[in-house]
């Protein structure tokens, strides 16, 4: 599967696994691209913007290192990877090429082997273009596929495409990225995210079961993300605030950022006739969320805790529908780990390419609460219907793991 992708791989990338780098699906696409590559026997190195309390170099599995940079400039900025994100740039910019080169390129030369380097999205252009004018100059151009990738527009008016396209293949991660590129001249390759093998085939049964006998109230939503105008979260609001008032055990639970816009988006429930309850919990044990969850009996659940992994899936599985209804989404990542879990996805129609409209997923074409709202109604009036896109998006989801989109990847670069 993988025989055309070189010995050696490096992504360079400002988010990545630690909770200080992973702000958005960005960390997550590394972290799981990362480990898919070393799976596959691949000598791969994440070089993004870590932790400052971390170690610089860690060995996360037998064929993957983690390398955590700017930290002396992260110590003065400890919010996230994007406080102080313009010197952490430069910093990127000048010191990231010299090490993949030295380090990691010069090596695998002398071995004989190739080094496939992919750059993340904007903040990292620049390193992508200094890091093939060093190669060339040093006569290792030859040895390195060297792509970058855009998950999103963010930072797009800032670059510089003539070098950038010179420098590297440009790759993107749906037909709707790809139409983005192409508005402004730039030529793309389509390489789908995965999702991790592991979430394939849902939730262990007893966490299912434990959260399906804690939250009884039916009809049960779901929607996680950050508070941001583009996830939809008014739409979802007035749509739920629609279900409430005619199914009076209606119950969402919420899981959002720290951003300014989710005071709007509460306030917006409250004065729909919601009451919003928060819930928190200390530990980050799966079952003191699961007997915190029990114990709610707001409208809107907003969970303030971190949601382990597993328990998030099983929520997905238990819920009437996952509300990822986002307006512009670059990929949709969500909507796949919700396929995988056995839920029910609740897309957008913008880069959601595995998304099909009421075969493995409900899709939103507008912003308006009354669609939503209809589409939640179709579901609860059709069981069968939404048993089919529970096991229609299963199967999806089976067809977007790792090992498959490595295997398209594979398909699309020449040494």
């Amino acid at each position: 599967m993988t025989a055309l992708l070189p010995d050696n791989a490096v992504l360079l990338s400002f988010e990545g696994p630690d909770p200080y780098s992973m702000v958005g699906g960005l960390g997550t696409r590394v972290t799981e691209l990362s480990a898919a590559l070393a799976q596959q026997g691949i000598a791969t190195t994440l070089v993004f913007v870590g932790d400052p309390q971390r170690p610089a170099v860690e060995r996360a599995s037998e064929r993957l290192e983690y390398r955590r940079w700017c930290q002396w400039i992260s110590a003065y900025h400890p919010a996230n990877v994007y406080d102080g994100e313009g010197g952490k740039s430069n910093d990127f910019r000048d010191s990231v090429p010299p090490f993949v080169a030295d380090s990691i390129v010069e090596p695998a030369a002398a071995r004989g082997e190739y080094v496939l380097v992919v750059a993340e999205d904007w903040q990292t252009a620049p390193a992508a273009i200094a890091l093939d004018g060093l190669l060339r100059r040093r006569g290792l151009r030859d040895r390195v596929v060297l792509m970058w990738n855009a998950n999103n527009t963010y930072g797009f008016d800032g670059i510089d495409w003539t070098a950038l396209t010179a420098a590297a293949s440009i790759t993107t991660v749906s037909r709707y990225m790809k139409f983005e590129l192409h508005r402004r001249g730039v030529e793309s390759l389509v390489i789908p995210n995965g999702i991790p093998e592991r979430i394939v085939g849902g939730p262990p049964d007893d966490l299912v079961g434990a959260l399906a006998g804690a939250l009884p109230s039916r009809p049960l939503y779901v929607k996680v993300g950050r508070y941001d105008e583009d996830k939809r979260w008014m739409q979802a609001i007035d749509a739920f605030a629609a279900i409430r008032a005619r199914h009076a055990g209606a119950r969402l639970i919420v899981r959002g950022g720290s951003e300014p816009y989710g005071d709007a988006v509460l306030a917006r429930a409250r004065a729909s006739g919601l009451d919003v309850e928060d819930v928190r919990v200390p530990s980050r044990d799966p079952q003191a969320l699961v007997d915190a969850l029990s114990g709610a009996n707001g409208a809107v659940v907003n969970l303030r805790s971190f949601v382990p992994e597993e328990l998030l899936y099983a929520l997905y599985h238990v819920a009437d529908a996952v509300l990822a209804n986002s307006g512009k989404e670059p990929f949709g990542l969500v909507g796949l780990e919700v396929m995988a879990a056995g839920g029910v996805a609740v897309t957008g129609s913008t880069g959601e390419d595995y998304a099909q409209p009421f075969e493995n997923a409900v899709v939103c074409d507008t912003g308006h609460g009354t669609e939503l709202a209809a589409y939640l109604e179709a579901l609860m009036e059709d069981p069968a219907l939404a048993r089919s896109i529970r096991a229609a998006g299963q199967a999806t989801a089976e067809r977007f793991t790792w090992p498959a989109a490595l295997q398209i990847l594979s398909r699309k670069i020449a040494i």
